[in-house]
């Protein structure tokens, strides 16, 4: 039986070359491409591919908000995060949403292949570097008070969704456009990011969206 994929990353060369290598073995078949989030998920929806290959750094929704929905909205469908971000917050970020792996960009196609396998038999799958970074974050929570201990997000996940086009300069009517919202109901959710978060201006939500890891200077 053969394994589906379904491949989610805004380069171009980048997929091109996830294909070449995964089409290599035998019993992998990449079914789908996507080079946005959105598409990611209604891929993942229509499809029921076995795997999500998932970018994180992607624009209009990134790979954490798509595979959180992926996870709501699809039964069975198992995501792998493929980054360049070693940083913990886009890794938390990740396993949080439900990625059942995370791999670097600069891993080795073997170790790619060995992540589709373990993941597929039910396993979570991390690469040394991130386990590394996963097993010295749980370390530190673990000395933290309760006081200092990272608040849950405050953001709605459709909030987060604006919040990202906002910080990527998209004006109030193309956000509408995208989440089939009308302009008023977007600027009601900008307000309301911007009361929770403390915030008064779009460079100040930016600045904390790349923080987060909603938003990233390279997607």
């Amino acid at each position: 039986m053969r394994i589906r994929i379904l491949l989610a990353d805004d380069h171009t060369i980048m997929q091109a070359g996830l294909r070449s290598l995964l089409e290599k073995e035998p019993d992998i078949e990449v079914v789908a491409e996507a080079q946005d989030g959105r598409t990611a998920v209604r891929l993942a929806k229509d499809l029921a591919p076995d795997i999500v290959i998932m970018d994180i750094s992607m624009r209009g929704l990134n790979g954490i908000d798509a595979t959180k929905q992926i996870m709501a909205e699809t039964k069975g469908v198992k995501v792998i995060a493929l980054s360049m971000h070693r940083d913990e917050q886009f890794v938390a970020g990740m396993l949080s949403a439900g990625a059942a792996g995370y791999l670097l960009k600069d891993c080795a196609a073997e170790e790619l292949s060995y992540a589709i396998r373990a993941v597929l038999s039910g396993q979570t799958y991390l690469s040394p570097a991130v386990a590394a970074i996963v097993t010295k974050e749980y370390v530190r929570t673990l000395t933290l008070s309760q006081d200092e201990k990272p608040a849950p997000s405050v953001l709605s996940a459709r909030e987060r969704e604006v919040l990202q086009l906002l910080s990527e300069g998209r004006p109030s009517r193309l956000i509408a456009d995208a989440l089939h919202l009308s302009v008023r109901t977007v600027e009601t959710h900008r307000r309301q990011i911007m009361e929770k978060l403390g915030l008064h201006t779009v460079a100040e939500l930016t600045k904390y969206a790349i923080r987060q890891g909603i938003t990233s200077l390279e997607s």
